[in-house]
Formats: structure tokens, sequence, C-alpha cells
């Protein structure tokens, strides 16, 4: 066994001997599929920290020959499927981490050189008996090997986008001319039996990469059949929090919010972290920089800074994710910007919507340090960071403190929608509360009752009051406290056994003066 070539499995045994190890085995019966198939070509594109390389272990333990892998399989559920034997040990598997390629490589060098030198002598060691050309690279080892013993070749690159996020323009032509003299090549178009690469983004579709296009992506906006294969399920998910005696309603509130092919996602990361420790913290976001947010919103594209307003309110935005072309370094509209964060997994995508939002406590996070930091959202962040003045007077009952802070949310939130409408001012509530969304589930448009309360927050610590709030244009807090009652509001909260409050709002719309009326239930 080598480095690269046909290493082996121990990396999967190792990743089986965690805790908490998911069995993800059942994504080789689907590779399986692809076996032997015209183009058995796959890309994968997840966020950081979302099971790829995990992915990638097992399928390299899975396909490579030289060791016999039944051991390290056994137990898990491929290990049942008609296809295990089929293919189990089967081919000569190439496992390149092309992250480590990139960051190890001498000063000078490129990706490819570094590839092509450390790949290929492997190749010489394991095959003495054939002769490789003096200039030799990986193309042209395995075209020796498949020519001369028939034999077939699995190809797995981790990391495979690695130049491409770097924005690294020296590298990037000879990097490039690899996988395409790998992926597009008729000699080894035979030879190679399976290639499955994985990045954070998808194939860079211009006219430089185009010939790579013969490759099956599944991605954060579409992936398809392995949608369940790369980051937990809910099921998983929840397996986990009941292994662990951890509660899953603050596992969902933190850590939910990926919905790809219909199918929930949580980042792996972050939920074993959170069960490692018995706590819900902020464990992925800590593995990058929000610089990969800051730097794309400040940029204002098309207006991208209203609309960033709207989703740290909870609202979602329209977006059309099919003109990005999966580049860093060319943003032609508001919409690649979202497209490229929904890649990276700072947004989620609701492709029956065709919208995307923040996608949980844990990202939202993320979302209002770059915020803070940014000059120019400074009014936006005032008003975010005031919210927790403003939830503490609510609590006391302190109804002008509140009016006061609703008016100044109002104000703001008018850049981007008519400040006369009830929609207006519940997005201004969303933003005057935000620092509620560390400690309350918040609802709004919330079936209550005789009807739909407008903002409902279920906290989700001890020692918070539930808030029951109803908005209101041209009438009086009064009545806005008495539709409340009328309407059985609280009713909404039958199962939540603590304090509440109710908050009732109004504002005229021609004064642009807000009042309030806070009640105790």
């Amino acid at each position: 066994m080598g480095i690269y070539l046909n290493p082996g499995f121990d990396n999967l045994m190792t990743d089986r001997r965690g805790d908490n190890y998911i069995d993800k085995s059942m994504l080789i019966k689907e590779l399986n599929g692809f076996i032997r198939k015209p183009d058995p070509l796959i890309c994968v594109s997840r966020p950081r920290r979302f099971g790829k390389t995990m992915a990638a272990n097992m399928i390299c333990a899975y396909y490579t020959k030289g060791c016999d892998s039944h051991e390290a399989f056994r137990g898990l559920k491929i290990a049942d499927d008609p296809s295990f034997e089929e293919h189990i040990n089967r081919y000569n598997v190439i496992f390149i981490d092309c992250g480590e390629m990139y960051c190890n490589k001498p000063e000078g060098w490129t990706t490819a050189q570094m590839i092509n030198y450390c790949v290929v002598p492997e190749f010489i060691r394991a095959y003495p008996e054939l002769e490789f050309p003096m200039e030799c690279n990986l193309a042209m080892a395995i075209s020796r090997v498949y020519s001369d013993t028939n034999e077939k070749f699995v190809i797995i690159m981790d990391e495979y986008d690695i130049v491409i996020r770097e924005q690294d323009s020296a590298d990037l032509p000879s990097y490039i001319k690899l996988l395409n003299g790998l992926f597009k090549s008729n000699s080894l178009s035979n030879a190679i039996a399976l290639a499955y690469i994985t990045g954070i983004l998808p194939i860079i579709r211009d006219s430089v990469q185009s010939k790579l296009n013969n490759f099956k992506e599944f991605t954060m906006v579409n992936a398809r059949r392995l949608a369940p294969f790369i980051g937990f399920t809910r099921e998983e998910t929840e397996y986990l929090a009941e292994k662990n005696g951890m509660d899953m309603a603050e596992l969902e509130r933190w850590y939910d919010g990926y919905c790809v092919n219909g199918i929930e996602l949580y980042s792996p990361k972050s939920v074993i972290e959170a069960v490692d420790n018995r706590k819900c913290d902020d464990y992925w976001t800590q593995t990058g920089s929000y610089d990969a947010i800051r730097i794309p919103i400040e940029l204002d594209l098309y207006g991208i800074r209203d609309d960033v307003k709207k989703m740290m309110t909870g609202t979602p935005v329209y977006v059309s994710v099919s003109s990005y072309e999966n580049r860093m370094d060319s943003f032609r509209s508001r919409d690649d910007v979202f497209t490229y964060l929904i890649h990276l997994g700072y947004l989620a995508y609701d492709a029956d919507e065709g919208k995307c939002r923040i996608p949980n406590n844990e990202i939202k996070g993320d979302w209002e340090y770059a915020v803070r930091s940014s000059e120019v959202y400074r009014s936006f962040a005032r008003i975010a960071e005031s919210s927790r003045d403003l939830l503490d007077a609510t609590v006391a009952l302190d109804a002008q403190a509140v009016a006061e802070g609703l008016s100044k949310s109002h104000e703001l939130m008018t850049s981007n929608m008519s400040y006369n409408n009830e929609q207006s001012l519940q997005s201004a509530i969303m933003l005057a509360y935000f620092y509620a969304y560390s400690y309350y589930t918040v609802i709004p448009e919330c079936p209550a009752g005789k009807g739909y309360a407008d903002v409902i927050m279920i906290p989700a610590v001890p020692g918070k009051p539930a808030l029951v709030i109803e908005l209101k244009r041209d009438k009086t807090a009064e009545e806005a406290m008495e539709q409340i009652k009328s309407r059985s509001y609280p009713s909404a909260l039958e199962k939540y056994r603590g304090n509440t409050v109710l908050v009732a709002v109004n504002y005229d719309s021609k004064t642009k003066i807000h009042t309030a009326l806070l009640e105790r239930a």
C-alpha cells in the first residue's frame, strides 16, 4: 500500500472509532451504480466540515486494491447490499488531498507539479516491471498501467477546488490542465472506473474549464440522489441527541435550516461538537473567517444591502442560482453573491420557493459579526446591539422604551420597503428583537387561536417569558391588545408552562409615532 496509490483502509478505521460515528456507507451503493456507465465522474460540493473527507476515506477503503477491507465494513449497512462484493477491493485507488498538496508545495512550484511529484513515483514502485516515460505525469502513468495490465482506477480528489478558492491565478492554468488531462482524455476514458472529487464550490462554468462539463454535480443547490450522504439528516441527528442525552429541539434551533432536495441537513462538525460537549454553541463558524460574508456583502451589488437586512430579520429573499459561474473573483450580480454564500453554507436555499435565508442560530452569529464589523451596516448593527436592552424593557413591561426601540428600528427598515404597511413594522420588530434569536424560537405569522399572531417568541432557555406580539397601523395599542385576547393568541403557547408577556403595538402612519401596551398573561 502507498500514501496516494491504494492507501488502504486505516483512515476509515480511525473515523469509525469515534464515539458518535454515523454510518453513511450506502453512499457506496449509489456510486457503484455509476461504475461501467459513460462518464462515471462525480463532483460533490458541500460547505466546509460537512463530512466530505470522511466520505472520501470510506470510498477509498472500499475500492482500494492491495488489502482486504471486509473487516473495516463489518456492521455497516453497505455490507448487506448485493453490490458490496462486486466491487470491494477491485480497483487501483488514487486518493489525493489537494489542499495538502497546495499547502505543502515548495516555493515556486505549482499544485500540478506537486501532485505529479508525489504520486507518480508510487506507480513506479508498484509496477517495477513496467517502463514509464522519463517525464511521466499522473495521466501518463495511469494510461501505461491500464494499457499493460487492463487494471482500472478510482480517482478520489478531496478539496479539488483549493486553487480556485485561493484565487491563485498563477497556479490555476496548470492545475486545470492536469484535471482536463485526467478526466477528459480519450486515452483514459476506459481506464477510470470512477472519479469522485469533492470541494466547497462546484466546477467553474466558463470557457477555461468547460472540458470538465462531463462531471455529474451534486451541490447545495441540487444534490439529487446523494443528498442524504454528506451532512447529517434529521433522523441521524435525533439518534445522536437521544444517545447523548441532548435536547433535539435545541440542536434543531442551533444547527437545522439546510434543506437539500427535501432532505433536512445538519452540519456534522457542529452536531458532533455539541453532543461531545453536551452544549450547543458556535462550532462550525469557529473553523472559518466571517470575511467570507463581510467582503461580498459590503460590495452592495445591485442593492444587496437591503436584502441582507431582510434576511437578518428572518425574511427569505428571492435568488436565481443559475447564473453563478462558481468563481470567487467575478460576482456579476446579487444573485451570484447569494449563490456563492449558499455553497459556502452561510445561506440555505429553498428550491421550491426559489428563496434563500440565513439557516440557523449558529450561522446567524457569523452574519452578526460580519455586520458589526462593517462600516456599511453601522446603523443596522446599532439597532441589533440595542436589542438586548429592548428585550429587557419588554420583560419589565416598559411600554415607552419598547415604543422608542421599535420606532428606531422601523425607520431603519424603510430603506427597502414602504414605511406604511404592516410588513415593514413586522420586519422592524424582527430586527429590534434581534438579540432574542439567541434565546427564543421566533415564529412570524404564527397560527394561534382564531387567527394568526403577528409574532410569537417561545423561549428556548429557562427564565425567559414567552412573547406574543400584535401589530396595528392607525389604530390604538389598546385595540391591538384586545385582538390578542379576543382571538386567543396565547393559546398557541398551550404546551408552554412559563410566563407570557403580551405586546400590543400601533403606529400612526401620519405622525410615525409608535405606541405600545404590555401586559402579563
